[in-house]
């Protein structure tokens, strides 16, 4: 399984990293959504996990370009991992075009379920984005 993660700190990226290093997971790492978009382009991933409070563009504005894309990638699944906890939040990621909301600190095991949930669901779609 192959992982975007599009966060600016880089303790929360090694954080998760060592979690997805468990399951024998490959992530790569982007310190902004400028860099996330870039290597989206570049590389083939069946995963993005996108914080949404980084300089530059924020994530809402990289999950929504990552919609507005024309071609496969554009239906990638897409977890916010987020410390933000206004009321609203979960609906306005879900608006954005993020399929789930984790919130930080994210627990190994609700991690995984959530990539278990996603994978499942794109499993039932057709199968996943390469």
């Amino acid at each position: 399984m192959n992982v975007l993660f599009i966060e600016d700190d880089p303790m929360n990226r090694r954080v998760v990293k060592d979690m997805l290093d468990v399951a024998g997971a490959q992530l790569t790492e982007a310190e902004s959504g400028e860099r996330g978009l870039a290597l989206i382009d570049e590389h083939n991933f069946d995963i993005l996990l996108v914080d949404l409070r980084m300089p530059g563009m924020d994530g809402f504005e990289a999950i929504r370009r990552i919609r507005a894309r024309n071609d496969a990638k554009a239906k990638l699944p897409i977890i916010v991992v987020t410390a933000d906890t206004a009321a609203d939040l979960r609906e306005r990621c879900l608006a954005a075009g993020a399929d789930e909301v984790l919130f930080k600190p994210v627990a190994m095991d609700s991690l995984f379920d959530a990539i278990g949930r996603q994978l499942a669901r794109g499993a039932e779609d057709g199968g996943m984005i390469g």
